[in-house]
């Protein structure tokens, strides 16, 4: 087929939302298809990196991309007021007239959504006269309202303007028109699914959009194992309040494992919050802050930890989770959104998030029992690389997206 994917946020070179827009489109151009990409000019030197003549090759399939941007003061706007969506939604306009220029050379049969991976947030390509497959996207996940006292006032201020936002997302006439326009939509949580049906999306699937390549699966597979001692326990990720580590220090210190450390890597806002809790809480010593570590040290990091905890409280996806399993280490998550989806109770446990002393004395016991228990961690971390191997695969997934392109044109 031929392809048109808007993925606004598109680079091979860094995770999340980037590394979902590359692997996306380098996923379906190795199953042979032709693949035109929208993406922003800020991504073409780390995509003209990874484009070799030997990837060209090996399909016979074209990979081409149509770099968009908004005068350089708009980017100048946005970073100093930070209205990233308000500049994400004027680049979509003209995204669409680029994609409207380059259709009279091309002949599109479908067009696909990427990133943003948001159901709240509209896309332009549903505007052009092709068949439009929305997602995979997330963003019907909220935090449960007993956490969010937890978060202090940051934390509870973006929940509550990130509720606003959700609500004026539903409301959006462009949004639902991406949704009406949709001849299938894919959710990443089950939430999503829920939310994109009451969007008004004719057909949804669920089909979470994590998946890693397969040198970093083998890469992965190949870290040793770690130290016998000290039990080290991981976070990895933008240090936010929502992101839910202040539990993770909670759990740690209320698990008093003996010869144990907790190894927190990231940087962000909420730095300073966490380090304090760590001091008041009495384990100040034993919380490691690593900061900010360029994507190929975080992994490694891996290979010197026992388990990553990561108690986020309304992500729709989890590249650390899925490394982590990769990496054949166990998780401990909340059961909520894409981090309840991606680990199964096989690789991991998966809290309940009923209220915060629950999960904190739940997370704190699956700390323990990992702790105790090595043969436990050998068998979870096993089964976290068998389900990466066969369901979290760029292929695997490149495969799934592919079937929903080709249904979309067959109606």
């Amino acid at each position: 087929m031929k392809i048109l994917v808007s993925a606004y946020a598109c680079n091979p070179e860094e995770g999340s939302e980037p590394q979902t827009g590359w692997s996306v489109a380098s996923a379906l151009h190795e199953l042979g298809h032709d693949v035109w990409v929208l993406t922003r000019e800020n991504n073409r030197d780390a995509i003209e990196r990874a484009l070799t003549d030997h990837h060209e090759q090996k399909t016979g399939a074209c990979m081409e991309f149509i770099y968009v941007d908004l005068p350089v003061w708009a980017l100048a706007v946005k970073r100093r007021v930070g209205m990233l969506r308000t500049y994400y939604s004027l680049w979509q306009v003209r995204a669409y007239f680029a994609a409207r220029r380059a259709s009279h050379i091309v002949s599109w049969d479908v067009a696909l959504h990427i990133t943003f991976g948001s159901c709240w947030l509209p896309t332009s390509v549903s505007w052009l006269p092709v068949p439009f497959v929305w997602g995979p996207v997330g963003g019907g996940e909220a935090s449960p309202r007993a956490f969010i006292r937890g978060l202090g006032i940051r934390g509870a201020l973006y929940e509550a303007l990130r509720t606003a936002a959700r609500w004026w997302g539903r409301k959006n006439p462009l949004v639902r028109h991406s949704a009406r326009k949709s001849v299938v939509a894919l959710g990443t949580t089950p939430e999503t699914v829920a939310e994109l049906r009451a969007l008004g999306c004719r057909e949804v699937s669920l089909l979470p959009r994590m998946s890693l390549p397969d040198g970093l699966i083998t890469e992965l597979g190949a870290l040793p194992p770690a130290p016998e001692r000290p039990i080290r326990f991981l976070c990895v990720g933008r240090l936010l309040d929502w992101k839910g580590f202040h539990l993770a220090v909670k759990a740690f210190a209320l698990a008093a494992i003996p010869d144990s450390e907790l190894w927190v890597v990231g940087d962000g806002p909420a730095k300073a919050r966490l380090a304090k809790l760590a001091r008041e809480l009495g384990v100040e010593d034993r919380v490691r802050f690593l900061g900010k570590l360029t994507h190929r040290a975080a992994l490694q990091t891996y290979g010197k930890a026992h388990a990553l905890v990561h108690p986020s409280l309304h992500d729709s996806g989890s590249w650390v989770a899925t490394e982590s399993m990769a990496a054949g280490r166990p998780v401990v998550c909340l059961n909520l959104g894409g981090p309840g989806v991606i680990v199964s109770s096989e690789s991991g446990f998966r809290v309940e998030a009923r209220e915060p002393h629950q999960a904190i004395d739940d997370i704190a016991r699956a700390m323990r029992t990992l702790a105790e228990d090595p043969a436990l961690r050998g068998t979870m971390g096993e089964a976290g690389r068998r389900r990466v191997d066969s369901e979290f695969r760029w292929a695997v997934r490149g495969r799934r997206i592919s079937e929903a392109l080709e249904a979309a044109v067959r109606r």
